[in-house]
């Protein structure tokens, strides 16, 4: 179940806010200007491939980017076995930023969002059938658990997809990863 829990930024171990309510959710992301949205569930064969994850999901690929100007996307799987998992979980662990918006919606499994706005650290458990949208500048990280397990929808403005901008700071360092249940 998808689940917000905020602190403040000074302070990792008192959770300001917790919540598994979509509704609360997007509310509390839309106060440092991210996009929160559950969207139907599809039903997918076991085996699908990226083209019929892509098809499945079509009309709201196509609705975001035309609200977004987003001209390419695609679909990243990961696995508790991919030989690379701990050397990409590493590359996201570091707070970082983006010159474009990072937007993935999670057709299956999870992984945790942490942003950084206002004083505030928003841990944003997103799970199979959330959307987040983090706008281009907002700090934030990203945790697929040492033991990875989902497929997500990427959308990119430019073809070459996202380049992370490091912010040196390791407030990530502080504050919770990603435990699945």
């Amino acid at each position: 179940m998808s689940r917000l829990t905020v602190f403040a930024e000074d302070d990792p171990a008192t959770p300001l806010v917790e919540t598994s309510d979509p509704a609360a959710i997007a509310a509390a992301l839309a106060d440092i200007d991210v996009q929160f949205e559950r969207w139907p569930t599809v039903a997918l064969p076991a085996d699908a491939d990226n083209q019929a994850v892509l098809d499945a999901y079509a009309g709201d690929i196509a609705r975001l980017s035309a609200a977004g100007g987003y001209r390419s996307c695609d679909v990243i799987r990961m696995a508790p076995d991919h030989p690379e998992r701990t050397a990409l979980r590493g590359k996201f662990l570091s707070e970082h930023t983006h010159g474009e918006d990072e937007v993935r919606f999670f057709v299956d499994g999870a992984g945790l969002f942490t942003l950084r706005g206002g004083g505030r650290v928003f841990n944003m458990l997103c799970e199979r059938d959330d959307l987040i949208r983090v706008p281009a500048g907002i700090r934030h990280w990203f945790d697929m658990g040492e033991s990875p397990r989902f497929t997500a929808i990427r959308l990119f403005t430019s073809p070459d997809g996202w380049v992370a901008r490091f912010t040196g700071d390791a407030i990530a360092d502080r504050f919770p990863r990603f435990a699945p249940a």
